[in-house]
């Protein structure tokens, strides 16, 4: 479910920054979009969250008010019932990545385990840094919510999806494979850290895995594919060392 608030109090966007995190911390909030221009916040909720605890919440970040404007709308896309459906698109797009790269070993008269991860992952890589790039600044913040060192360095988030372009490209083309495999498995390792730490707390943050064009909550599906560019990463060093 969707609630609009006005927010009286804020007069920057540092004052903008401070209240979406402080909202984003509490459980139950999937995404929090907040400006300068009424209404101040549009919230969206896995279960409803009470004004005071919101007010609480945005009071830890200064002295500011928050008050509902009485708008709130249920949609597909955001009510607890049908969360579940809201892993359509990955699904489809790890199945769209797998099929295309079993038909090019089709193709060639064979199958070589090697060769299919290395397109399995240049396919993954490019698809989801593309995703990310389309709202680049919405990836980082959202990504700065759960991974280790984005929280650290925000300026990670906005790195991080030409890291996956980068190691997309590498993939495709073969550049150094050993070069590449090593900063395929540092990188989703660490990344692989962040989502274990938050689902352990059972964190309810919005996964940025696919930027913010297709909203997913954090899960085990997250967890997933980072867990299996780690394997893939792994088994291709063994084979190359």
């Amino acid at each position: 479910m969707t609630h609009e608030y006005n927010i009286t109090g804020m007069t920057c966007n540092s004052c903008v920054a401070k209240v979406k995190t402080e909202l984003l911390k509490l459980g139950d909030v999937l995404s929090a979009d907040v400006q300068l221009q009424s209404p101040q916040a549009k919230v969206i909720m896995q279960k409803h969250i009470s004004i005071d605890a919101l007010q609480q919440a945005i009071s830890k970040a200064g002295r500011y008010t928050i008050t509902e404007t009485g708008h709130m709308q249920h949609s597909m896309d955001n009510t607890a019932e049908e969360q579940d459906d809201s892993y359509y698109p990955i699904f489809l797009i790890f199945g769209y990545i797998t099929g295309i790269t079993l038909l090019i070993q089709l193709v060639q008269g064979g199958f070589h385990w090697m060769q299919w991860m290395g397109h399995f992952m240049a396919g993954f890589f490019l698809v989801f840094s593309f995703f990310k790039l389309m709202n680049l600044k919405g990836f980082a913040e959202g990504y700065s919510m759960y991974d280790v060192v984005a929280k650290r360095f925000p300026g990670y988030g906005y790195v991080y999806p030409f890291i996956e372009l980068g190691l997309g490209i590498a993939f495709l083309t073969g550049f150094s494979p050993v070069l590449t495999n090593w900063v395929t498995l540092i990188v989703m390792t660490v990344s692989t850290i962040g989502v274990v730490q938050n689902l352990m707390k059972k964190s309810p943050f919005q996964c940025a895995c696919l930027g913010t064009i297709i909203k997913l909550p954090l899960s085990k599906v997250t967890l997933f594919e980072d867990v299996l560019m780690v394997l893939m990463s792994a088994a291709m060093l063994l084979n190359l060392i």
